[in-house]
């Protein structure tokens, strides 16, 4: 078990790929949200408690969760197929007018009347979020609408190049639409991408790519993680059961074990970070549709890093485009060619 640094892509590599990750055809499966956003300025504090009075004039919504997944593949150029489940009540409604704006359709998506859209709403102030306000069920979604998930699933899958899991704990990824999803593609012979939370950490051997974040793999493993130690990931690996694992790490990078037990180090992009919002996300959307179009699994992850440390640079969740990550690309080795010019590499 060796460590290695990360892959270096040739441009026309990079601009092939995203040629071809756009003509893939994804589906997005699992726990779909609005995002609102709430800012203005906070300039005294309330008189009832100590707390600031944002003064409220801007609103704004966007995409949240597995449809943020879903709106990062699209706006790669894929074809995207977002099988969800949202309420049928206003939030439902800025929902299905987010999807729109994004060019993404709703019919794979799935209303369950008795349940809430899921909501985070961010009341910002000055660039700062002052408060979050969640508005969610996080009960297992009922027996109709498990049954009404496995149909869209299954029309979705019919021709699918790849699978990608959003799971946030909210009640869409119940043990009967994970097993029929990894049943689905195992069929067709199409990688998985799972973004994991704890309930359902084990359900989903056999993924092509395990994508936790430390805290998460600490907490399902009931060990804090000795990242020295030479055996600690390729151990976790095998627990999962799970071809490869993609260890992110915030501002540290990510960590790659590959099913041979190679350990490769992705170092984060460097460059100003914004906002760590929705990243999680994108690095799915893009792992995911580059394992569709046929990269090597260290090739999606480096892809997927570039994606990351633009969308860390926007405000809120956000999508990456493929200019913008061949745009990353060109400025990181022109700096590097100017550092090597320079002497200093």
């Amino acid at each position: 078990m060796t460590v290695q640094s990360d892959p270096r892509l040739t441009r026309d590599y990079l601009e092939g790929l995203c040629r071809n990750m756009a003509a893939r055809r994804i589906v997005v499966l699992g726990d779909a949200m609005l995002d609102i956003y709430l800012s203005g300025e906070a300039e005294r504090i309330s008189p009832e408690a100590p707390v600031p009075v944002v003064a409220v004039d801007t609103r704004r919504s966007a995409l949240g969760g597995a449809a943020n997944v879903a709106a990062n593949v699209g706006a790669i150029g894929a074809e995207c197929r977002l099988v969800a489940v949202i309420g049928d009540d206003p939030r439902a409604d800025s929902f299905r007018a987010e999807l729109a704006q994004h060019r993404l359709a709703d019919r794979f998506m799935v209303v369950v009347a008795a349940r809430p859209t899921t909501s985070k709403t961010r009341v910002m102030a000055r660039g700062q979020q002052v408060l979050r306000i969640d508005e969610e069920v996080d009960d297992p979604i009922p027996a109709r609408a498990e049954e009404q998930v496995a149909s869209r699933l299954q029309q979705a899958m019919a021709d699918a190049d790849a699978l990608l899991i959003e799971d946030y704990n909210k009640g869409t990824l119940t043990p009967v639409v994970i097993e029929l999803a990894m049943t689905l593609a195992k069929k067709r012979a199409i990688p998985v991408v799972v973004d994991p939370k704890f309930k359902n950490f084990f359900a989903y051997r056999g993924a092509a790519l395990f994508k936790p974040n430390r805290r998460e793999l600490e907490q399902a493993m009931g060990a804090t993680l000795d990242l020295g130690r030479p055996d600690a990931l390729p151990t976790s690996l095998d627990k999962l059961g799970v071809d490869n694992l993609l260890l992110t790490l915030g501002a540290a990078g990510m960590v790659l074990v590959t099913k041979d037990k190679q350990i490769h180090r992705i170092p984060a992009m460097a460059r100003e970070v914004f906002d760590v919002s929705g990243a999680g996300d994108t690095v799915t959307a893009w792992t995911g549709s580059a394992l569709a179009a046929g990269a090597a699994v260290r090739e999606a992850a480096q892809v997927a890093n570039y994606a990351a440390g633009i969308e860390v640079g926007k405000s809120g969740v956000a999508t990456v485009s493929p200019a913008e990550v061949l745009a990353a690309y060109d400025m990181r080795y022109d700096q590097l060619g100017k550092l090597r010019r320079g002497g200093l590499l």
